[in-house]
């Protein structure tokens, strides 16, 4: 073998495992900042440093579980239209240099998260565990998986709080469990619809899901959200009443996706959604801005 040859397989190789890390998943670990911003503490350089810590932490632990994920599903990913094009599944990146990789990951992310003391080193293991245990059993049981990713967007964001040593309202926490449980069940709804139409084959847990009982769980969510948000940004943010001028961006982006979820058959891939449409995407950026103008001038 020349080295020709090995400096394009090594080539090839780098790239297909950057790919199975998936970094666009990255942006879910965004919500650890959640703690600084809404806590009134954005001009405090060092709560910064370390929520930046743990969200590196946690984007290696979450690459680690989907290198795990994609080498126990590689069998059924080949059958899938889309996932089919994941690394693993297509032959570009081998089992063992990705169980290797994501051991190296998780052992590098929860060590990262220990350096800022012991209760950020127990939701990294926590947020580790859980993770291992949807791959492995909790993502083929109905409901149980939905709620199971909405537990670890909750670990995201008590764990920015924590690591920053700021109070995180329970309202907050209320406002993250309610969204990623909606989103995660509008893509359970979009999985069901495909696979109805034979397009793909359907998860174990859209056995446990039924179409009528998932359009109405998902606006009433939706509608929980919003009035959680609402209820949070009037009575319980740091800047109560002035938040609540960010209400109206939560509620028009929570009924544009459940459109686009409904009208469209969207909502597989919740990410891909917001960063393809671009109404969804111009109200989740005016969200953030005014969200931060209140936090920094109030």
């Amino acid at each position: 073998m020349t080295a020709a040859t090995v400096a394009q397989y090594v080539g090839r190789s780098t790239v297909a495992l950057v790919q199975a890390l998936r970094p666009r998943q990255w942006t879910k670990n965004l919500l650890v900042y959640a703690g600084v911003i809404f806590a009134g503490t954005a001009k405090d350089g060092d709560r910064w440093r370390d929520a930046t810590v743990i969200f590196v932490a946690f984007c290696l632990i979450s690459s680690a579980s989907y290198l795990f994920n994609d080498v126990r599903d590689a069998a059924a990913d080949r059958r899938h239209p889309l996932k089919r094009n994941r690394p693993v599944a297509r032959g570009a990146l081998s089992p063992q240099l990705a169980l290797g990789t994501a051991a190296l990951l998780a052992l590098t992310g929860i060590s990262a998260a220990a350096l800022l003391g012991l209760d950020s080193l127990q939701y990294a293991l926590g947020f580790t565990a859980l993770q291992f245990a949807y791959t492995v059993a909790l993502k083929r049981l109905a409901i149980v998986d939905v709620l199971t990713i909405a537990a670890l967007f909750v670990v995201r964001a008590a764990v920015g709080a924590d690591a920053v040593d700021v109070h995180i309202s329970v309202w907050l926490l209320l406002c993250t469990a309610l969204l990623a449980t909606f989103l995660g069940l509008a893509k359970r709804r979009a999985e069901l619809v495909l696979a109805a139409q034979g397009e793909t084959p359907g998860r174990a847990a859209l056995r446990g899901y039924s179409l009528p009982t998932l359009d109405a769980v998902v606006l009433a969510t939706g509608a929980a959200t919003v009035a959680s948000y609402a209820a949070y940004a009037i009575e319980y943010a740091p800047h109560a009443r002035s938040m609540a001028i960010t209400v109206p961006f939560v509620a028009f982006g929570v009924a544009r996706y459940v459109y686009l979820v409904r009208r469209q058959d969207l909502g597989e891939e919740p990410e891909n959604v917001l960063l393809t449409d671009r109404v969804l995407l111009a109200t989740v950026a005016l969200w953030v801005l005014v969200a931060a103008l209140v936090v920094t001038y109030r």
